[in-house]
Parts: structure tokens; sequence; C-alpha cells
């Protein structure tokens, strides 16, 4: 049986990957009066007369959301919302799995900016925790920041779990092939969630004393090729990544971007580059060639030149994946009562990654299913959200 059979047949016979299950079993009529009536009413009354006992008294410590508008759901596309929700139910899965936190997915039919700020708002009451998922860029940059104050924490995760786990990926690449991260010249090529994220983050790479750090350089490409300002027809997200990349004024090409840097980052299309490309790099250049499922340039075709190669798929060494990040990241700001997911707990996220292993050449991250990862990961974020005071007092 091939994996597309095999994985047609699971999900028709299991009938989706998740379900709900009690904590407490009901066998008696005294069961039954405490966990629902009367006796729910006086823990009903406990939480109208203090709304933030709601922590205490139910499933909101634990959960959350996984808010997908189906119009960017792995590299598949708009394929809508019916289609995106086994996507979904397996990030649930993950969570559970891996920082056992109780997930649920929301699959929401409008596409339309407003209304999926205005029913995440209306439902945040049930969860600790909004993960947005599979949202198109630039509608995912304007959700996430509309729901940022709403007392729980948001996080957009093809944006920061990807920015997360490529910096951890990074800060282990340039140990192995020993250069200072701080000096490293970058090109991301895609400018929309996954690149936008990856750009912000890596120009502040860690924070010492409240002091930001940055790679030396970063050049961001899109379809149309380098990112400059003053480019004509750049949209206002790409024109705020204009401002603050690229500070030489490059232009041309993707491949023209490529002369000189230490590494590459993909978060676009596949087969963009071929070994002949990269020669354009540094000695020991690294190149995380992301797309999925076709990377920007095959592993092995990357490999007769770059130093140390990674990419978002299970079937090479270094697996570039989100479900490193995501559910320790969650678990830690759960466990810290945040309010938000700040810069200084992603950049805490990274590093735990990065340090849970010694990395080499063909393994500079942890393996995926490790769940000691998330504990750890769990562990900075939350140190991160207590330090930098976004906890609920």
């Amino acid at each position: 049986m091939n994996l597309k059979q095999e994985t047609l047949r699971i999900h028709r016979d299991l009938k989706g990957k998740i379900a709900t299950k009690p904590k407490i079993k009901i066998s008696t009529k005294k069961d039954l009066s405490l966990i629902y009536t009367p006796g729910v009413a006086e823990v009903s009354k406990e939480i109208a007369a203090d709304k933030s006992r709601v922590y205490e008294y139910t499933m909101k410590s634990n959960s959350v959301a996984v808010v997908t508008d189906g119009s960017a759901v792995l590299g598949l596309g708009n394929i809508g919302v019916e289609a995106a929700l086994p996507v979904m139910e397996g990030k649930c899965v993950l969570f559970k799995e891996l920082a056992d936190i109780d997930a649920i997915p929301i699959c929401i039919t409008s596409q339309d900016e407003n209304d999926i700020i205005s029913i995440v708002k209306n439902i945040s009451t049930s969860f600790g925790g909004i993960n947005l998922e599979d949202i198109s860029a630039p509608r995912c940059f304007k959700v996430e920041e509309a729901l940022q104050g709403i007392g729980i924490p948001v996080m957009h995760d093809d944006q920061h779990g990807s920015a997360i786990v490529i910096l951890a990926a990074l800060i282990n690449a340039a140990k192995v092939v020993k250069k200072n991260i701080e000096e490293l010249r970058v090109v991301v090529n895609g400018a929309g969630a996954a690149g936008t994220a990856v750009t912000r983050l890596l120009l502040c790479l860690s924070i010492d004393k409240r002091i930001c750090t940055s790679v030396k350089e970063i050049v961001i490409c899109d379809s149309k090729g380098i990112i400059y300002e003053g480019r004509p027809n750049l949209d206002a997200f790409k024109l705020q990544l204009a401002k603050v990349t690229n500070k030489r004024k490059r232009n041309g090409t993707l491949k023209d971007s490529l002369e000189g840097a230490d590494v590459f980052i993909g978060v676009s299309t596949g087969n963009l580059l071929t070994s002949n490309d990269l020669k354009r790099m540094s000695k020991n250049a690294i190149v995380f060639a992301m797309a999925n499922p076709v990377p920007e340039i095959l592993p092995e075709e990357a490999r007769k030149v770059a130093a140390i190669v990674g990419t978002g798929r299970s079937d090479y060494p270094n697996q570039i994946n989100n479900s490193l990040a995501f559910p320790g990241v969650f678990r830690g700001a759960l466990d810290a009562k945040a309010v938000l997911i700040n810069n200084e707990m992603k950049i805490a996220a990274a590093h735990a990654l990065a340090n849970f292993i010694k990395p080499t050449k063909e393994n500079i991250l942890p393996h995926t299913l490790d769940k000691n990862v998330a504990k750890k990961v769990a562990e900075a974020v939350k140190n991160a959200a207590i330090e930098t005071g976004v906890v609920r007092t």
C-alpha cells in the first residue's frame, strides 16, 4: 500500500484524528450532580463573581484554538476550510502529543480579515491561546496584529513557528561551519508570512540586557527579485521590509542576491536554483530550502556546493519543522499565564531549541518527535514571559 492509499484509509477508518474525552467518570447520579446540574451552578457563580477564575475551574487554562480560513494550506494553497480541517486536526494531535495541550480546530468559512478577527475575539473566552494557521499573507499580518491585546497569547505559526525553528537551525549551522552568526550575509527568498517573520527575527537574534543584535546583512527576494527601498509597486508590508533590509541597496534577481551570501533561506517555491547558482555563495555556505513538497533546490544538488543543507521534509537530514517550536511555545505561554507572545519569548525558544543538541553537519536540530524538546522550549518561554512582565497578575 502506498502513502496516498494508507493515509486515506487511516483517515476514513478513524473519521478524523481527534475526539473529546471526559476527565472524570460519570457512573452515578451524584457524579452527574457534581459535573452538571445542580452542582455546576456553584462553579458558574464563582466565575461570575470573579471572571479570572475561569482559568481555575475550566479547560481554558490548557486549551488552544487552531484557527484557519483555509487560504494557504500546506503547499496546497487556497483549498478551503473543509480541505484544511484534516490538517488542523493533525496540528491538534501534535499539541496534545508533544505538549499535553488540548487543541480544537476552528475552521472559518469567511476569508474576510474583519470577519476572522471578530470571530476569534468572540470565541476567545473558551481558550487559553490562539494558534493562527494557514492564513495567507498579507491578511495573516493584519489578523495577528489586530488580535494582540485580547488577553491571551495569539501566534500565527506559519510566521513565528517557522522563524523560531529556522533561527535555531541557523545558530547551530553557524557553529558547525565555524562562522559568527552576527557576521552572516543572509538571503531570504519569499516575502510572505514565513519570509517576513524570519527576516524580522534575524534582525533581532538575541537580547542581552535589551540590546538587540542581528545578522550582518539580509537581502529578501520575492517573485520579482530583490526587494529594495524605492522599488516600484511594493505593498505596505514589503515596503517595511525594504526599509530594514538590503542596506547596500542591491537590486537584480534571486541569483544575483546570492553573490557573497553565507546563507540561503527559501520559503517560496520549488526548483528555483541549481548547484551552479550556489557557487556564487561564500565558502561553507548554509542552504535551507524549505519549500514543500519540492524544495527550492534538492538536497543532493545543493550538497555539491553547500556545507550544510536543510529542508522541511522528513525524508532528508536536517528537517526544519514547526513542530519543534509551537508546542513548547504555547506550553510555556500557558504555564506562565502570558497574555501575549513577544519577541523575547520567541528568541528564548530558538536558543533553547538550538542548545538542546550538540549540532553536526547532518543533525543541526533535534528529532521532531522528541517530547523533551517541548519541555525545554516551554521552560525557556515561560521564564522569558515572566522576566518581561507579559503575564496575568
